[in-house]
């Protein structure tokens, strides 16, 4: 058994079912067809994003495929082995009425909705100062414990922004049709992560599976059914981070 941690409220990666307890998504089928490679079953466990790479760290789960960024401060705990690649992207409401246009000064004054522990909760110390240098008033950070709730933040308007990896902004655009959008441009492409305790080693072997599947056709098979092929890898790396 192959046991993986993941935080499902990451649609359309992780998420769960109608049945409101089977997590179903792309990291999923991943998993699933990585642990049947390594002659496995995957067992799927909900976990709090920004608890995960502790529990990892403790042993308690086998990896975590969770829409991690693969980034240098992250792999001073675990290892990653990157399977795809991803930007970021900022969500406003329809008509977007505060006028941003990417992460820059239109942000100044704002509060942004993000989830726990994500990429895009740490950036926010730095998108402010960039703001209060220039003499504008700071960004103010709103953080939920998972994603549906930094999006509920941002539709109830208790965030003016809300910032996401960018395959997850784009299915709450069109999940919540008509209420939110895209503002700017995809920004800070890097490589999402397996993220795999450093000890007993399994990185060599998870890199060896998913280059299996990208070789027989099963991981594009799998990018394909959540149409998110452009994010789509040629070869598995480990640590791959570039910052």
């Amino acid at each position: 058994m192959l046991n993986i941690a993941t935080d499902a409220s990451y649609a359309p990666n992780e998420y769960f079912d109608t049945d409101g307890k089977t997590i179903i998504g792309l990291d999923v089928d991943l998993g699933n067809a990585i642990a049947a490679k390594l002659g496995l079953k995957a067992n799927f466990q909900n976990v709090t994003f920004d608890a995960i790479i502790p529990a990892l760290a403790a042993g308690k789960y086998d990896l975590s495929l969770s829409s991690f960024t693969d980034t240098k401060a992250r792999e001073a705990t675990v290892d990653f082995v990157d399977y795809f690649n991803a930007g970021e992207s900022l969500m406003v409401l329809a008509g977007n009425p505060k006028g941003v246009t990417g992460p820059d000064l239109s942000l100044c004054g704002l509060t942004i909705a993000v989830e726990k522990g994500t990429t895009e909760e740490s950036e926010i110390p730095a998108l402010s100062k960039k703001c209060t240098d220039a003499g504008k008033k700071a960004i103010t950070g709103l953080s939920s414990d998972d994603q549906n709730g930094a999006n509920l933040a941002l539709t109830s308007g208790r965030a003016d922004v809300g910032s996401a990896d960018s395959p997850i902004a784009a299915y709450a655009v069109k999940q919540l049709a008509g209420k939110i959008q895209l503002a700017g441009q995809i920004y800070e492409t890097a490589p999402y992560g397996i993220a795999i305790p450093k000890s007993p080693g399994l990185a060599p072997a998870i890199k060896a599976a998913l280059a299996s599947m990208i070789a027989d056709g099963s991981y594009k098979t799998i990018l394909d059914k959540y149409g998110d092929n452009a994010g789509a890898i040629t070869a598995p790396a480990i640590n791959g981070a570039t910052s």
